[in-house]
């Protein structure tokens, strides 16, 4: 994003979405400032929802053969999006795990603050276990979907939340108070929750080709993009970063449905790539512009 020889970049425009706002953000090294109608935006709460977006590009790839941790970030941006309070209740269980493995890493450990720290941390904890249980029934079926429209269907695709927590979470972290004293840090909560994504039962990350795990990856944020505009009543802006290159033609209509519900509902599609490789069915409707040596081109 940054030209040669220059400290950063800047971008603006103007977002009509649930309301209409001026978005403004300056990136360098040393410095970061957004703001929403020339007000700097100082917590990200106060930005949420103002404009919806889902992007699709090559590194959603770590989405399934990643660590766990970008996979409960999936799970939490849809629940931040929809459910207002779930980002501040995200934020205090942070700040509360932050705090507590502080207390372990300590020797000797302040037994006292380490209790009010784990009863803080299990109340916090099994809200966004209840949060995030609630929504794999609604989101797994998309998912499934989405996987079913893009990939050969002898591809069979299970998803499944798995929490770290199996039955009672201030039991199970009392029993690992000698393991978590000794390593330093809270072993068992939603930080150590996963989605397990099997492809014919056996872990994708592990089992599934490269191509059947684009085919998953994409399926994810197709099945993201299906829930916000359940949710809302309208389709978040689609971001496609050269995805379809990657896609036999098969699988670029997978993306149709969703194109068309962008469409119907006034929404917005940009999409990137290097040739003309998207589904057919879209050629006419497109704005295209080409970038050539620096240079924008419009053409209708």
């Amino acid at each position: 994003m940054v030209r040669h020889n220059q400290t950063g970049w800047f971008v603006g425009g103007h977002v009509v979405g649930t309301g209409s706002h001026n978005v403004k953000m300056y990136w360098s090294a040393r410095e970061r400032r957004l703001t929403l109608d020339d007000e700097p935006v100082k917590k990200l709460t106060d930005y949420l929802g103002t404009f919806r977006t889902v992007a699709f590009c090559t590194e959603d790839l770590s989405l399934v053969k990643g660590a766990g941790r970008g996979r409960r970030r999936f799970m939490d941006f849809l629940l931040s999006h929809t459910i207002p309070s779930y980002l501040p209740l995200l934020q205090r269980y942070t700040r509360s795990l932050r705090s507590r493995n502080a207390l372990l890493k300590k020797k000797p450990i302040n037994e006292d603050a380490l209790d009010g720290f784990t009863i803080e941390l299990v109340k916090l904890g099994n809200e966004i276990i209840k949060q995030r249980a609630e929504l794999l029934p609604q989101l797994a079926p998309r998912i499934l979907a989405a996987h079913q429209r893009i990939a050969p269907g002898s591809e069979s695709l299970n998803v499944d939340y798995v929490p770290s927590v199996k039955s009672d979470f201030s039991e199970e972290l009392g029993r690992a108070k000698d393991r978590e004293s000794k390593l330093g840090s809270t072993t068992i909560g939603p930080h150590r929750d996963e989605l397990a994504l099997l492809m014919d039962g056996k872990p994708a990350a592990e089992f599934a080709s490269e191509g059947q795990k684009r085919s998953i990856a994409i399926a994810l944020k197709i099945a993201q993009a299906e829930h916000l505009n359940s949710v809302h009543g309208a389709p978040p802006v689609l971001l496609i970063d050269d995805v379809m290159g990657e896609l036999d033609i098969e699988r670029r209509k997978g993306f149709l449905p969703l194109l068309e519900s962008c469409s119907e509902g006034r929404g917005q599609v940009f999409m990137t790539c290097t040739e003309e490789n998207w589904p057919q069915e879209l050629g006419q409707t497109l704005q295209r512009w080409q970038v050539c040596e620096g240079s924008i081109k419009g053409e209708s």
